[in-house]
């Protein structure tokens, strides 16, 4: 498996990582996906505090005991739980973070977290205090780097200018390319890794994807996005299956540093992971696959 730097940091990451999301609640099947993870050459394992109430950490962490030292850990924070309350609410203060951070390194039976992100915001937020929070557990050795997971761009923008963040988390796929006209520029000019969720789009973009395909997706209307699809898939050829194209699509701007698709089933990772010997992209590819899609902008979120 390849691995990337992330970002300016010293954490070096598989190009293609786990996101833990949809690893579900059930023990033994979650554990088994994240060992054949890790046995097929992924290091990157992507969790958050929200993910199952805390449960999603747990069996990360019980999944990486007695290797912790191979695996970059990432999760989240922001998101708080209200007792006696149904749901959660958001909370960036350098209070909670400070305070969720031992919870999620009990549940992740480790002493430290590889890379701490905030799980969300808008430009409303007490930026600086957020900002405090990360750089202290940093400074303690509680954290070993910090980033954001956004799609906003104003909030992108104060983030890189006002913090030591190296990574930024964001959806990136063939069908939503919002990031390249804003986000991944900036990214490149200050060193700052891209972790691509969503490479797959939520199926779509798989071979057996055209049941997801018949419904509006971003700003592809339902009688646009299976069009878009059968494009796409034609122009995948045959040097690849259409996941391998997908994911080697948004490895392909080099401010990617991993792209982190879920699996809730053995046979997913391993589709994912085929992707890691497929041949990358051409540039004359990449330009054929953008031809044949939109070039989507962020509009609502700011």
């Amino acid at each position: 498996m390849k691995q990337n730097r992330l970002g300016k940091s010293d954490l070096s990451v598989s190009e293609i990582g786990l996101g833990c999301m949809s690893l579900g609640t059930e023990e033994t099947k979650a554990v088994s996906i994240i060992h054949e993870a890790l046995d097929s050459g992924i290091n990157f394992l992507d969790t958050a505090d929200l993910y199952d109430a805390g449960r999603n950490e747990e069996l990360v962490g019980k999944a990486v005991r007695g290797r912790r030292s191979d695996v970059i850990i990432a999760t989240k924070v922001g998101n708080r739980r209200v007792p006696g309350k149904d749901g959660w609410t958001w909370d960036p203060s350098k209070a909670y973070i400070l305070s969720a951070v031992k919870d999620s390194l009990q549940r992740l039976g480790t002493d430290y977290i590889d890379l701490y992100q905030l799980h969300g915001g808008t430009i409303d937020d007490p930026i600086e205090d957020t900002i405090e929070a990360f750089e202290q557990l940093k400074r303690e050795g509680v954290i070993r780097h910090y980033g954001i997971s956004s799609i906003r761009p104003n909030v992108i923008r104060e983030y890189v200018r006002r913090s030591g963040i190296v990574s930024l988390m964001s959806q990136y796929s063939m069908l939503d390319r919002r990031p390249e006209e804003e986000t991944l520029p900036l990214l490149s000019e200050h060193g700052i890794g891209l972790i691509a969720r969503g490479p797959l789009a939520g199926g779509i973009l798989t071979d057996g994807g055209a049941s997801k395909a018949h419904r509006p997706y971003l700003d592809y209307t339902q009688e646009e996005l299976p069009e878009a699809r059968l494009r796409l898939l034609e122009l995948a050829g045959d040097k690849r299956t259409f996941a391998q194209t997908a994911i080697r699509y948004a490895l392909s701007d080099p401010a990617v540093s991993v792209v982190i698709p879920g699996a809730s089933s053995l046979e997913q990772l391993r589709q994912n992971l085929s992707a890691a010997t497929a041949p990358p992209l051409t540039a004359a590819e990449r330009i054929a696959l953008q031809g044949a899609t939109k070039a989507n902008r962020y509009t609502d979120h700011r």
